[in-house]
């Protein structure tokens, strides 16, 4: 899922500097804090574009990749039983589920572009992205599971939520705009029956 920027902003000299640092393959920085800031803010904005996404539009439509089909056949034939609702994440970070994740991760290297890039991904796929509800999975992982949550059903709970909210908001704002009518309605007769007095 790649999101080209709409802004013909110019770029700046950090944002190029950042953009070409991340070129790089991550082996080759080490432990350096720019660096993994760098990465934690290009994961966060991911975050932000994909959970706008699934807010705005029914879910189950969604088309994440090109091989979409292929990941979620493989992912449910290897993890038929893995709830993906809400994650437990010893099913994805222990080392028994590493062994298991690996070859499916794996499969994907060269299908999928950056498969084992760092993401960010929810536990409780009713949820937003909080530091709480929050794990770092590789790419290709995010994608099974919210392919998986896409097409089962679970993501439509967020942009249900949303347009809950967003309804909600709007009848606020239809009630005050029909009292203030109302309060205004109210002045204008006042005014009319001082006309007529006179």
């Amino acid at each position: 899922m790649d999101v080209v920027g709409e802004s013909e902003e110019p770029v700046s000299g950090e944002a190029l500097s950042i953009a070409h640092a991340l070129s790089h393959p991550p082996e080759s920085y080490g432990n350096d804090p720019d660096i993994e800031m760098a990465w934690a803010i290009r994961a966060m904005q991911h975050a932000e574009v994909y959970y706008k996404l699934i807010s705005s539009v029914d879910p189950q439509f969604l088309k994440l990749t090109k091989v979409d089909d292929q990941i979620y056949s493989e992912f449910r034939e290897i993890f038929e039983t893995l709830r993906v609702d809400v994650l437990d994440p010893e099913e994805l970070k222990s080392e028994s589920a590493k062994e298991k994740w690996r070859p499916f991760c794996l499969k994907f290297e060269g299908i999928v572009e950056d498969y084992n890039y760092g993401t960010l991904l929810r536990l409780d796929c009713s949820q937003g992205y909080t530091e709480e509800n929050t794990i770092f999975a590789p790419r290709i992982q995010f994608f099974a599971i919210e392919i998986a949550r896409n097409r089962e059903g679970y993501n439509k709970a967020v942009s249900v939520s949303i347009q809950d909210k967003e309804g909600e908001e709007g009848a606020g704002n239809k009630e005050e705009e029909a009292e203030k009518g109302a309060d205004s309605g109210g002045e204008k007769e006042e005014g009319a029956n001082r006309e007529g007095e006179k």
